[in-house]
């Protein structure tokens, strides 16, 4: 198929060539400038045709190719790599705004259950300090009221003396001594 290629080259060539182009001069001879050009032409498609020159250009072509199709299927591996640990970073990220959410609700609620548990203990320890205190009044009040009973009664037991004294005779004195004495012989047998 090769050898078709070229012989169909050189007739094409051949044909297309004007019958009469530099002027007087027979197209086939070498004083035909054309002619010679064409000849040129002709050697110099054979040697590239010699040295296999098309064929090394369509290797360099193929093998170009097929590097931009690695490149390609590199690239959207990479590009696939990419879309996945960006899915992972999303995923990781909304897990971790949820477990922030998570941690700033949970702060929330033990803030609110410490508000309320020292509100509690605030009530208590107001409520103990008022009974304390409370019971530091009554108790203040019943030592007044004792003091004040005890002083009524030393007055009273002063004034009482000092009327008895003044109306207390030594025979009465001695009467009631042992009216007093006979009472309690009485209560002793």
């Amino acid at each position: 198929m090769s050898m078709m290629k070229h012989v169909l080259t050189a007739i094409l060539a051949l044909t297309a060539a004007p019958a009469m182009a530099a002027g007087d001069k027979p197209f086939l001879s070498l004083a035909n400038t054309d002619f010679i050009v064409l000849i040129s032409f002709l050697v110099f498609l054979g040697i590239l045709l010699y040295f296999r020159v098309p064929a090394l250009i369509g290797n360099l072509l193929d093998k170009r190719a097929e590097t931009i199709r690695a490149e390609l299927t590199e690239a959207r591996a990479l590009r696939e790599e990419a879309q996945t640990l960006l899915a992972s970073y999303e995923r990781k990220q909304r897990e971790v705004q949820a477990q922030a959410d998570r941690i700033v609700e949970n702060a929330r609620e033990e803030a609110a259950r410490a508000a309320a548990a020292a509100k509690e203990e605030i009530r208590v320890s107001v409520s103990r300090r008022i009974a304390a205190a409370e019971e530091q009044i009554a108790s203040a009040e019943a030592a007044a009221l004792r003091d004040v009973k005890d002083r009524a009664v030393s007055i009273a037991v002063a004034a009482a003396q000092d009327l008895i004294a003044g109306q207390m005779t030594a025979a009465r004195g001695n009467r009631l001594i042992d009216e007093a004495i006979s009472v309690v012989e009485a209560k002793l047998h």
